[in-house]
């Protein structure tokens, strides 16, 4: 745009980075950690925005314009970015985690929660997977709340016992408590 063209958009458009400057540097520096990154982010999108001024038909609209012009700018600087290799004589240590375990324990479980009853099947997953309260979960099964108490602690003493079961290293027996009935006694 050619400012002795159109001075009225040039001192619309000055007019409007005056008023909106410190909203829209906020909005740069979430987008970037770094202030001055930022600073150049916003002059950055201004120049761009600024150039195509004429085209925003509702001005109320510019600071959404704005943000999107910043936000693709900062994914051009991202994808432009160059990745620096600095040669070692050392190579770090590369650290590769053996999850093998953690899948063996996951299809142990799966597998021992399919052994529970539907009803017993939905509440421990509503309330250990889900992280639902007593409450929500008993809303979404349509159950009081004791039932849905009721019905997780005999799915869970089903799952210890299934567990013991399968792998007797895994699981230790209940330690015998004053008032616990089952304590110490084999499944």
């Amino acid at each position: 745009m050619n400012p002795s063209e159109h001075p009225g958009a040039v001192l619309g458009f000055e007019e409007y980075v005056r008023t909106r400057h410190d909203a829209l540097l906020r909005s740069a520096r979430r987008l970037v950690p770094d202030s001055r990154d930022a600073q150049d982010l916003l002059q950055t999108a201004l120049l761009r925005t600024y150039r195509r001024w004429e085209r925003i038909a509702d001005k109320q609209l510019a600071d959404a314009y704005l943000r999107r012009v910043m936000i693709n700018t900062r994914t051009e600087w991202w994808r432009a970015r160059k990745l620096e290799e600095l040669p070692t004589d050392q190579l770090p240590d590369a650290c590769i985690e053996d999850s093998t375990e953690q899948h063996a324990d996951r299809a142990l479980l799966m597998d021992i929660i399919r052994t529970l009853a539907p009803q017993q099947r939905s509440v421990v997953i509503l309330r250990h997977w889900e992280q639902m309260s007593t409450e929500e979960t008993a809303a979404a099964l349509g159950m009081a709340p004791g039932t849905v108490k009721s019905t997780l602690h005999r799915a869970l003493d089903r799952l210890r016992r299934e567990l013991r079961r399968r792998d007797p290293g895994s699981a230790p027996a209940p330690a015998a408590e004053p008032g616990n009935p089952r304590a110490g006694r084999p499944a």
